[in-house]
C-alpha cells in the first residue's frame, strides 16, 4: 500500500468516526472539562468556552434518553446475577432520568423555559442521578470482572498444557477483562467529577480537579467509542469474507456438477 493509500485510508477513518454523533459529543466533552481545568473556575475566555461548549452538547443528547429507557425495559443476558442485573436496571434507570431532565435544563438555558430557580433545581437532580448510575456502573463492572477472573482461572485449568494466549476463547475474555476495567476506571472517576459539579466537597474537588478527571474520562469515552466502531468494521468485514466465501463454493460445486454431467 503506498503512502497515499494509507492517508486515504487514516482519513476514511477519521471522516467516519466523525460522523457518529457519540464522538462527536465525546470531543466537545474533551474540550468542556479541559476548559473547566483551564480557568479553574475562573471568569474568562476559558470559562466562557466550558459554558458553551457545556451547552452545545446537551444538543447531541435530544432523544438520548430512549437509548437507556430501551436498555431498562430490555431482558437481561441469561446467567447473570440477579444483584447485578438489578445494578444494571438501575443504571438505566438512572442514566435515562438524567438525560431526560437535562433536555429541561438545556430549555432553561437557551430562555425558552423561564424559571431559572427551577431550571437549576433539575440540574443538581439530573447530576445527582448521574452520579447514581456512575456508581451503578462501578458495581457493575467490580461483580462482572469477578465473573470474569473466575471464569479465566478455570479456563487456565483446563489449558495447563498449551499456550492460553493462543487460545481464542481466553484471548476474548481478556479483552473484555480490560474493557471492563477500563469501564471501571473510567465510571470510578465520573463519580469525582459528578461530586466537583454538584461542588459538594468543593475543598478538595475543586474546578482544576473536576476538569482534569473529567478530561481523561472524556478522553476515555473517545478511545471506547474508535474501539466499539472499529469492532463492528471487524464484525461487518467477516460477515461479508463469510458470504463471499460461501458464494464461491456454491458456485465451485455447481461448475464441478456441470462438469461430471459432462
Amino acid at each position: 500500500m503506498s503512502t497515499l493509500d494509507a492517508t486515504r485510508a487514516e482519513l476514511a477513518l477519521i471522516v467516519l468516526y466523525l460522523n457518529k454523533a457519540e464522538a462527536r459529543d465525546k470531543i466537545c466533552r474533551a474540550i468542556q472539562y479541559g476548559s473547566k481545568f483551564l480557568s479553574n473556575g475562573q471568569p474568562g475566555t476559558a470559562q466562557n468556552v466550558d459554558k458553551s461548549t457545556s451547552l452545545a452538547r446537551k444538543v447531541f443528547r435530544l432523544f438520548k434518553f430512549v437509548n437507556d429507557l430501551h436498555g431498562l425495559i430490555s431482558p437481561v443476558p441469561r446467567g447473570t446475577p440477579l444483584p447485578l442485573a438489578l445494578l444494571g436496571k438501575s443504571k438505566n434507570a438512572l442514566l435515562s432520568t438524567f438525560l431526560f431532565l437535562d433536555q429541561i435544563v438545556w430549555l432553561g438555558r437557551t430562555g425558552i423555559y423561564k424559571n431559572k430557580e427551577r431550571t437549576e433545581l433539575i440540574g443538581r437532580i439530573s447530576l445527582f442521578c448521574w452520579m447514581g448510575s456512575s456508581i451503578c456502573t462501578t458495581l457493575v463492572e467490580l461483580g462482572e470482572l469477578r465473573r470474569l477472573s473466575k471464569s479465566m482461572k478455570k479456563l487456565e485449568k483446563n489449558l495447563k498444557d498449551s499456550d492460553k494466549h493462543k487460545n481464542d476463547e481466553y484471548c476474548a475474555k481478556l479483552q473484555k477483562s480490560n474493557e471492563r476495567t477500563l469501564a471501571l476506571v473510567k465510571a470510578g472517576l465520573d463519580i469525582v467529577v459528578a461530586v466537583g459539579l454538584l461542588q459538594l466537597a468543593p475543598k478538595k474537588v475543586t474546578p482544576r480537579v473536576t476538569g482534569a478527571l473529567g478530561f481523561a474520562t472524556s478522553f476515555i469515552s473517545c478511545y471506547q467509542v474508535l474501539d466499539s466502531m472499529l469492532l463492528a468494521d471487524k464484525v461487518v468485514l467477516c460477515v461479508a469474507v463469510a458470504s463471499i466465501t460461501t458464494q464461491v463454493q456454491g458456485k465451485l460445486k455447481w461448475e464441478a456438477c456441470f462438469a461430471h454431467q459432462a
